[in-house]
């Protein structure tokens, strides 16, 4: 009986609720449609036959399944020595990127360090004022980092929203008394920093992490101003070269059937290569996931 009175006394959604929640559950459905088909479209293409892409066949499923174009991307040595450069670019210049945020968010989190607010006028100033792409091009090159792995690394080795973000963090997540006891047991600022802040950072040091190396995976812009040598190129330049630069003659060649397999290979080796250029950072957050919803939210508030 008390089920039955449960269920009788239980509330009942207006018609005005239900249409609502239609609505609303359609649109959703529909943009996760939108947004899911492209990739769906891409990761099927580049496991079809280059024919079968060529001609349009390909709207869901891979027709006339295919690894070739997954072949030619790793035959391609180009390719080979563009992955290895990002992953390098991406896998030291995050470190790098962590470990300068965090050293200067910091101290700029001590509420008992002076000219404080002076360096945060500093830093934000830089948000919003930049000498541009020719003074920049000078300053790197006076620098001597054209042409060497570290322009890749340097120009951007800290975000400065990042380090105001760390900073919140830090200061709306460890409590002041545990600098003061740790004070009291003669603890230096340095342990404190590294025994400490860090452990307890975790999850802003993974958000930041992701952030950083997405960044860098993606980073095609200053390759393409600042290096010159195909052998220090990163995959998101090679990508692009392929995509968009690389052009055919196919009135040198008269053979339909050739200029067709030629035609199918090149659409198949930019689908596979797509796959393979984004397929690394899609493997990496959902490891990052249980980090990032709580570093976005505690860090959020730029205090």
């Amino acid at each position: 009986m008390a089920i039955l009175a449960t269920k009788k006394n239980k509330i009942q959604d207006s018609a005005e609720d239900k249409v609502l929640y239609a609505v609303v559950n359609t649109f959703l459905i529909v943009f996760m449609l939108v947004v899911a088909y492209p990739l769906i479209f891409v990761l099927s293409s580049s496991f079809s036959s280059g024919e079968a892409v060529s001609a349009g066949r390909v709207l869901l499923w891979p027709v006339d399944f295919s690894v070739r174009g997954y072949e030619a991307v790793f035959k391609h040595k180009n390719i080979l020595t563009g992955y290895r450069n990002t992953l390098l670019y991406t896998v030291i210049g995050t470190m790098f990127n962590i470990a300068v945020t965090m050293i200067c968010a910091y101290p700029l989190s001590r509420r008992d360090m002076q000219w404080k607010r002076f360096y945060m006028i500093i830093f934000v100033i830089t948000m919003y004022f930049g000498g541009g792409l020719i003074p920049t091009y000078i300053v790197i090159n006076k620098l001597g980092l054209i042409n060497t792995f570290w322009v890749m690394v340097v120009p951007g080795l800290m975000g400065v929203y990042n380090m105001i973000v760390a900073r919140t963090f830090i200061m709306s997540t460890i409590p002041l008394e545990v600098l003061e006891s740790a004070q009291i047991d003669g603890c230096s600022d340095v342990h404190y920093f590294f025994r400490i802040v860090l452990p307890l950072s975790k999850a802003i040091i993974a958000v930041m992490g992701l952030f950083y190396g997405v960044g860098h995976w993606n980073a095609y812009f200053n390759a393409m101003i600042y290096l010159s040598e195909p052998k220090r190129y990163p995959l998101q330049l090679i990508l692009r070269q392929i995509l968009v630069l690389n052009q055919i003659n196919y009135n040198d060649m008269m053979d339909p059937e050739l200029i067709a397999a030629n035609i199918g290979m090149a659409d198949l080796l930019k689908y596979s290569l797509i796959v393979v250029a984004t397929l690394p950072i899609l493997a990496i957050y959902p490891f990052a996931q249980k980090y990032f919803i709580k570093g976005i939210m505690v860090g959020s508030l730029k205090g």
